[in-house]
């Protein structure tokens, strides 16, 4: 962790060390400067929704790094050594402590990339990992998006990826105006805070109440919890703006099978 680079595990002490020494491009920069100051500003008179991530930036829990492309294969390959290594560092690093990925924007007004463009990148990242992953998909979870149990799954966990991104007009606590930013946050991380559980049901109405008050709209109609049966969790990693732009079925394919072939044949898969 900390080693030196874009394509590697960084604490916030050392990132925000290095965004003032100005080692980091402009657009990392960017970036991350979006995500603290949307995290930590209010809107409306209110602070960010998700408290638990108020509270992971304030405090300096958080984990997180940098991604040169959505679709080159080295870079998705260095993203993925980059998520082994966290899975192995989080829970010796803080109670709670997601991984940020903030991704390189495509190119200069990356904004004008339309909402289908941003759902297709964020699932080619998610089938890349996949199909590489040097772990077998856990047994105990399903492989069929359409069940409530499924999630994403990577090095043997269970993980929740949300994503930010530039074509929210409304959604601003899900709004960055840089580029692709997905944070990962393994199943343990919400352990005792599931929808069966009175604490996650007071998370749940707070994080809620938050949400229409920061952003002005009634929370997403996708917006659920993990297990409840007609939510899913796959809709909820980038929600959607404009319906006829979000996919209707989940696009990523999950197989049981491991290892899924040789590497070198699925480059760009």
């Amino acid at each position: 962790m900390n080693e030196p680079g874009l394509h590697v595990l960084l604490d916030q002490s050392t990132l925000r060390r290095r965004v003032e020494s100005g080692a980091l491009p402009d657009w990392a920069v960017a970036h991350y400067e979006s995500f603290r100051e949307g995290l930590l500003g209010e809107r409306n008179d209110t602070p960010f929704p998700c408290y638990f991530g108020v509270e992971m930036e304030r405090d300096g829990d958080g984990l997180y790094t940098f991604c040169e492309s959505t679709t080159d294969p080295d870079s998705l390959f260095a993203l993925g050594e980059t998520l082994l290594e966290y899975l192995d560092t989080y829970r010796n690093h803080a109670e709670r402590a997601p991984l940020t990925v903030f991704f390189r924007p495509v190119e200069e007004g990356a904004e004008n990339l339309t909402e289908a463009e941003y759902h297709e990148r964020l699932w080619h990242v998610l089938q890349f990992l996949h199909v590489h992953d040097p772990e077998p998909w856990p047994e105990e979870v399903p492989t069929n998006p359409d069940d409530p149990y499924w999630e994403f799954c990577f090095g043997g966990e269970a993980m929740f990826p949300t994503c930010r991104a530039p074509f929210y007009d409304d959604r601003k606590s899900r709004y960055c105006p840089v580029g692709l930013e997905i944070t990962f946050q393994p199943r343990t991380l919400f352990e005792g805070l599931t929808a069966d559980t009175e604490a996650g049901q007071r998370a749940r109405d707070v994080i809620q109440g938050r949400i229409e008050e920061y952003d002005g709209v009634c929370p997403h109609a996708d917006l659920g919890d993990w297990g409840v049966e007609g939510d899913r969790e796959w809709k909820q990693y980038l929600f959607s703006a404009d319906d006829e732009q979000a996919p209707d079925e989940c696009p990523i394919r999950v197989t049981r099978e491991h290892p899924k072939a040789d590497p070198d044949l699925l480059v760009g898969a």
